[in-house]
C-alpha cells in the first residue's frame, strides 16, 4: 500500500501526494466549484470556464498550452461536475514542475481572449446539441431536474443557449464569478507518481502559496451559497413524469434521494448499491431483467453522494410494449432488498466481489488520483482502497436491509419515462 502525505499551505490550498514506483506523474488542481454554486442566469459557468482557461493565459497562448503537454509526450484534460472543476494532466516526473506551472497559470490567470472564447462557445452549443441528441446521456439531467427541483442541483452543467450566451459576453463575468469561487481554501493540489513530496510542497509553494492571480481584483465580500436540498428528512414523495422524445426506444430511469458524502450509511448504500445494479453481470438487476427475461441490453444502478445530499438511480432501455414488465420486475427486486435479509454466504460473495472489484479499479492511476482528490476536497484525508474496503466488511445483513428500507421504499421513488 502507498504510502499517502498530506500538507496545507498558509492561504488554505490542500495538498495530497501518493508516492508511486510509476515514472508517469498525475498532477491536478480540483476546486470545490461548479453547477450548483451557479445563479440561475448564469446556467454553465463553471463549464464554460473549464473550457476557457485553455484558451490563453497570462504565459501562455491557447497554442502553446497544446504545445508545452503534446511536446513532452503529455496528456491535459478538465471536467467540471455539480459541485468541482477539475484541471490535470499526466506527464513523465521530469516534467512535472513545468506542467504544474502551466496547470497553476490556467487555474490563476486565464485570459479569457474574446476571439479564443467565442471559439469555444460555438464548441459548447455542439455540446448541448450532441447531448440533446443521446437519450442515455440527456435522461440523467431530467431525471437530476425531477428530484432537486427548486435547487441549484436540478440546473444541467452545460447550461442553456441563452445562458450562455449571456455569460460569454466579456471577461468580467467569468473573472468575477472565479473570484468568488476559486478561492485558495476550496481548492487541493493532487499528486500521483514517483516525485518527492518534498519536491512536490515546494512546487506548490511557488506556483500556488501566492494569492495572486488574474481575477483578483474582481474578488468582493459577496458569495453564493447553493440552494439547500433535501437529503433523507422525508420529504420525497413519489412521482412520475413521462416525456415525448420520439426514441425507438423507452427510456427508462427510477430512484430516489439517499446519502451525502461522509454520512454514516453511505459505505452500506455503496455496498447495496453494487448487489443492486452496479456494473456487474451477477447484479440483481441484470440477473433479471436480461438474463431471465431477455427484456434489457443492460441495465445498472448508481449511487451518487453529493456533499449535503445524494441520490440513487436505475437505468435501462426497452421496447415500448415492455416498459410496464421492466418497472414491474425493478420493483420486485428493490421489494426484495427490503424485505429479505441476506444470508450469510450471500454477504460474503458480495464482499468478495467488492473486493475484486475496488483492487482492479485501483490499478488505473488516472482514476486512483481523482478519487484521492475528492476524497481530500470532502473528508481532508484520501485512504487506499483498503482502508475503505476493511470498512465495507463490517457491514451487516441487517444494516443493509435498514438502508434499502430508508431509500428504497416505494412511496419515495420518482420515475421517468421517455416514450
Amino acid at each position: 500500500m502507498s504510502e499517502t502525505f498530506y500538507h496545507n499551505l498558509p492561504n488554505g490550498v490542500q495538498i495530497v501526494h501518493r508516492k508511486t514506483s510509476s515514472p508517469v506523474v498525475y498532477v491536478g488542481i480540483m476546486i470545490g466549484a461548479g453547477t450548483r454554486h451557479e445563479q440561475p442566469n448564469e446556467n454553465g459557468m463553471a463549464h464554460y470556464i473549464e473550457h476557457c482557461v485553455f484558451k490563453g493565459t497570462e504565459h501562455y497562448t491557447a497554442r502553446q498550452i497544446i504545445n508545452h503537454i503534446e511536446g513532452i509526450g503529455g496528456e491535459i484534460n478538465a471536467y467540471t461536475t455539480k459541485e468541482e472543476t477539475t484541471f490535470y494532466a499526466a506527464t513523465l516526473r521530469q516534467h512535472f514542475r513545468t506542467t504544474l506551472h502551466l496547470l497553476a497559470d490556467m487555474v490563476l490567470r486565464p485570459t479569457f481572449n474574446k476571439k479564443e472564447t467565442d471559439k469555444e462557445v460555438t464548441v459548447i452549443l455542439d455540446e448541448i446539441e450532441s447531448y440533446n441528441d443521446s437519450p442515455s446521456e440527456l435522461i440523467y439531467d431530467d431525471f437530476e431536474n425531477m428530484i432537486f427541483e427548486g435547487s441549484s442541483l436540478a440546473m444541467p452543467i452545460l447550461g442553456t443557449k441563452k445562458t450562455l450566451k449571456r455569460i460569454s459576453k466579456s471577461p468580467t463575468y467569468p473573472l468575477k464569478w472565479m473570484s468568488q469561487h476559486y478561492r485558495p481554501e476550496r481548492m487541493v493540489l493532487f499528486v500521483l507518481g514517483d516525485v518527492s513530496t518534498k519536491q512536490v510542497i515546494a512546487v506548490a509553494e511557488r506556483e500556488l502559496g501566492e494569492t495572486h492571480s488574474t481575477y483578483s481584483a474582481y474578488s468582493s465580500n459577496s458569495s453564493y451559497s447553493p440552494t439547500n436540498t433535501d437529503n433523507l428528512t422525508g420529504a420525497d414523495s413519489a412521482t412520475t413524469r413521462v416525456y415525448k422524445r420520439h426514441t425507438h426506444q423507452t427510456h427508462i430511469m427510477l430512484g430516489s434521494h439517499a446519502y451525502p458524502i461522509g454520512h454514516p450509511k453511505q459505505l452500506t448504500m455503496y455496498l447495496l448499491n453494487n448487489i443492486l445494479g452496479g456494473g456487474s453481470m451477477s447484479s440483481r438487476l441484470y440477473l433479471s431483467l436480461r438474463e431471465k427475461h431477455g427484456l434489457v441490453y443492460s441495465i445498472d444502478s448508481q449511487a451518487v453522494p453529493l456533499s449535503d445530499t445524494g441520490y440513487w438511480n436505475i437505468y435501462l432501455a426497452c421496447e415500448p410494449q415492455h416498459k410496464e414488465q421492466c418497472l414491474e420486475l425493478c420493483h420486485k427486486e428493490l421489494q426484495h432488498l427490503r424485505e429479505t435479509k441476506l444470508t450469510g454466504t450471500q454477504l460474503q460473495r458480495a464482499l468478495r466481489q467488492l473486493e475484486g472489484q475496488m483492487a482492479i479499479s485501483a490499478e488505473n492511476q488516472e482514476n486512483n488520483a481523482l478519487a484521492m482528490a475528492k476524497q481530500m476536497l470532502y473528508h481532508h484525508h484520501a485512504p487506499a482502497w483498503q482502508e475503505t474496503f476493511a470498512k465495507v466488511q463490517k457491514i451487516t445483513p441487517e444494516q443493509l436491509q435498514e438502508v434499502a428500507n430508508e431509500v428504497f421504499a416505494l412511496e419515495k421513488i420518482h420515475t421517468l419515462l421517455y416514450d
